[in-house]
């Protein structure tokens, strides 16, 4: 049974409405105003929202307006219902993100007929979103496997190697093949912990109360402490020092610090993976208007309109023609962490020359 939220501050409106619903077998949650309303929507999530707009409290293009801002209530379908028939208006309600117009007095069937189509083009989306976890579970099963079975066939390679040759080979070559072993079974770590992580947002993003809950912690950390130290690291690690290149400019993020250090860890890892040696890497962050601007800029391989339109865990673009080891998961990652946490990813590109990823995130300005 779907449930529907009525915002009405005439009483016999809204009362006829949730009768006109109930013999329709919808579920009906009611509210006197749009204060009310907002904190209804939020707290009960209802299926799609009838909602006045001159209202006392809050009007109604400021509800629908709150309600898009948070990821738990932004894809809630919202009918606006009013007394005015102005043009502007209508337009002005669209514009909000509106889903439809009814203007008073409406008949039964038009207003079940405006509800029965939101619901259809809500069922679609979800539909929809089903069918990119079937995707989801499609790649998984054809990558998962091979990026598991490569560290651990390092790691029982060379480990039955050091067992057949016991007492016969050299002191360094056993401890260049304990090096292979601890490679691999790095790897092999990082690639399930990267799963985990990815596993988890997933979870969290299908479910709008821990969205709801996430987001409303405050929760804050130095950001260019973080970057700075994650970005040196990762150059370290693929002996790239040379080419980092840092500007970053002093902020407070709204975001835990494990979180950004996975979305900077993920976006340097790819920069150096996707780009030759010697060529520069750049992370510029700045803040404005209580806003915080990450850039992550290098001059490698590039990617396509079609492979950013693409971006989902386990898809690795081209992976006949560029062969570095990895699941595909570390943008998909970081699209999850940012949208959790309110923020914006793009992506610019142009194949074959150069890749901007720009996040954008709350902060607070020093």
């Amino acid at each position: 049974m779907y449930t529907i939220l009525i915002v009405e501050d005439e009483h016999q409106v809204r009362e006829n409405i949730q009768e006109i619903l109930e013999l329709s077998d919808f579920a009906t949650l009611i509210a006197p105003n749009g204060k009310i309303g907002l904190e209804i929507a939020k707290e009960k999530l209802p299926d799609l929202i009838i909602c006045d707009i001159m209202m006392p409290e809050l009007d109604g293009y400021s509800v629908l307006s709150a309600l898009r801002q948070h990821e738990a209530t932004a894809n809630i379908p919202l009918i606006f219902v009013t007394a005015k028939a102005d043009r502007s208006n209508f337009r002005q309600g669209m514009e909000f993100g509106a889903d439809d117009y009814l203007t008073k007095p409406f008949t039964p069937e038009e207003l079940l007929n405006a509800i029965s189509t939101r619901l259809e083009k809500q069922a679609v989306v979800k539909r929809k979103s089903q069918a990119q976890l079937d995707e989801l579970r499609m790649n998984i099963a054809h990558s998962l496997p091979h990026e598991l079975n490569t560290p651990l066939n390092g790691i029982l390679g060379m480990s039955q190697l050091l067992l057949d040759n016991c007492g016969k080979i050299h002191e360094s070559e056993e401890i260049e093949i304990a090096e292979l072993i601890h490679t691999s079974a790095n790897r092999l770590y990082r690639l399930t912990q990267r799963f985990l992580l990815y596993s988890n947002l997933e979870l969290i993003a299908r479910e709008p109360e821990k969205v709801r809950q996430l987001q409303e912690k405050s929760v804050k950390c130095i950001a260019q402490t973080i970057i700075n130290a994650v970005s040196l690291q990762k150059a370290k690690e693929v002996d790239r020092e040379k080419d980092l290149k840092l500007e970053l400019q002093a902020s407070i993020v709204q975001i835990p610090e494990e979180k950004l250090s996975s979305i900077i860890e993920e976006l340097i890892d790819n920069a150096f993976k996707f780009s030759l040696p010697s060529s520069e890497v750049r992370v510029i962050c700045s803040v404005n208007n209580n806003k915080f601007r990450l850039y992550i800029i290098d001059n490698g391989k590039g990617m396509t309109v079609q492979e950013i339109e693409k971006i989902g865990a386990f898809f690795q673009f081209n992976r006949k023609s560029y062969e570095q080891q990895g699941s595909g998961l570390g943008l998909s990652i970081v699209q999850h962490i940012v949208k959790l946490y309110n923020g914006k990813f793009t992506i610019n590109s142009i194949p074959g020359r150069q890749t901007i990823v720009k996040i954008v995130l709350p902060c607070e300005c020093n």
